[in-house]
């Protein structure tokens, strides 16, 4: 063997010993800039996700090693206050992971792959009421050229709040590259209530009508600044609008998905139950609480003072059956999409995919989910759906959630 291939090999180990000793060495750091509080990993071996919990925004650095395969995450000093209990754990394409402070002013986590990946994305979310900053990273399965290809790179070097970044494959324009608007998935957001049916009210008098019309506007600018989709609003203003119509707008738009947005409240638990979750249509719902906000949701052509005696009846077709079929899985899809973003975002609550009867959810064609921001019902949530920061992380979950859904799509154009 040749000398400079065994001092390659002999700084290799080196290398590698040094990682080991310093991510096991003390989970503290001198002059730290921020606290790691918590850490998981979630997912599978075709997805696996990282996140850690700070209390403050930092710069941070990814890098890929091999032999074995390795990602590691290079951070300013920060001091490591896990809880007691707390033994990292691996899952998915995460083998296991370590961390530690490497020198002064710089600390490192260091996950064990089980396989080659590939950076999906990875961004910094800034902390919102209760919820801490948090940095997330998405892997996905990759092949070992993929791999060896990013061995030495850095990747989102000192990412600025909010940014997302992946491992770059060759330049980008600096504006979108728009598909014929013909060939653009449709989205119909559809802000609930409106003119007489305000909707909830929280305890400060916030009205649920008045919070997501505003949540859907800036939803909706989020997803036409990236020129994937054509956007349309169910209502752009203080207007009612039956829900039969709402799903009538979908069709009539040929959508390919429709997200109903609202901030209900409920009775029982008000003080304790807070947080978002999703809902997808079904005819028995699955608990309590989805059977009510069902029935509440419902209520609102009544308010309206809606005439019922034109609807159709039912269709039993069986081609509209089987097309039901699939629409339904579609929805629970995408449905299960937004948990896996909003559970990095915001607070949900317990099982925060649930099902009910949700009359604007019954467009058998269109993948259609309602999603409940928060509960006006509680202060904490009616507080939160003000802020602006929250508003940003939440918007950016559901962002994410529907590039994943549309994601072939997205790569044909």
């Amino acid at each position: 063997m040749h000398s400079s291939s065994v001092l390659s090999v002999f700084y290799c180990f080196a290398f590698s010993l040094l990682a080991v000793v310093a991510v096991n060495g003390p989970a503290t750091a001198q002059n730290a800039v921020s606290v790691v509080s918590d850490a998981r990993v979630a997912g599978d071996l075709k997805r696996t996700r990282f996140i850690l919990d700070m209390d403050g925004e930092v710069g941070y650095s990814l890098s890929f090693l091999s032999r074995p395969y390795r990602l590691v995450i290079d951070l300013p000093s920060v001091t490591f206050e896990f809880p007691r209990d707390f033994t990292p754990k691996g899952r998915g394409l995460v083998r296991s992971w370590r961390y530690g402070s490497i020198s002064k002013g710089r600390s490192r986590v260091v996950l064990d792959l089980n396989s080659p990946v590939a950076l999906d994305k990875t961004f910094l979310l800034p902390g919102v009421q209760d919820q801490p900053t948090r940095l997330v990273i998405d892997l996905t399965e990759s092949s070992p050229d993929e791999f060896e290809a990013s061995v030495g790179r850095a990747i989102a070097q000192t990412l600025p709040v909010g940014a997302t970044a992946s491992v770059p494959d060759e330049p980008k324009a600096e504006e979108p590259v728009r598909a014929a608007d013909s060939n653009l998935p449709v989205i119909v957001i559809d802000p609930g209530h409106g003119g007489v049916d305000s909707g909830a009210v929280g305890s400060n008098g916030t009205l649920e009508k008045a919070i997501v019309l505003n949540f859907a506007r800036f939803l909706k600018q989020k997803l036409d600044k990236l020129g994937y989709y054509q956007v349309h609003l169910t209502r752009e203003d203080d207007k009612f609008i039956s829900l039969g119509k709402r799903t009538k707008i979908a069709r009539g738009k040929d959508a390919d998905l429709f997200i109903s947005i609202h901030a209900d409240s409920i009775t029982n638990g008000a003080e304790t139950t807070r947080g978002a979750s999703i809902y997808t249509l079904s005819e028995k719902a699955s608990d309590r609480m989805a059977a009510a906000l069902a029935r509440r949701e419902n209520y609102s052509d009544v308010i309206g003072g809606v005439d019922f005696s034109d609807e159709p009846e039912e269709v039993t077709d069986i081609l509209v059956e089987l097309t039901r079929r699939e629409t339904k899985n579609f929805s629970i899809h995408f449905a299960r999409l937004v948990v896996e973003e909003l559970k990095s975002a915001t607070t949900v609550i317990k099982n925060p995919l649930r099902s009910a009867g949700f009359q604007v959810l019954k467009s058998h064609d269109v993948p259609s989910v309602l999603i409940e921001l928060g509960f006006l019902s509680n202060n904490l949530d009616e507080k939160m759906l003000g802020s602006d920061e929250w508003r940003e992380r939440v918007s950016d979950a559901i962002v994410q959630a529907t590039n994943s859904f549309f994601r072939a799509r997205i790569a044909q154009q």
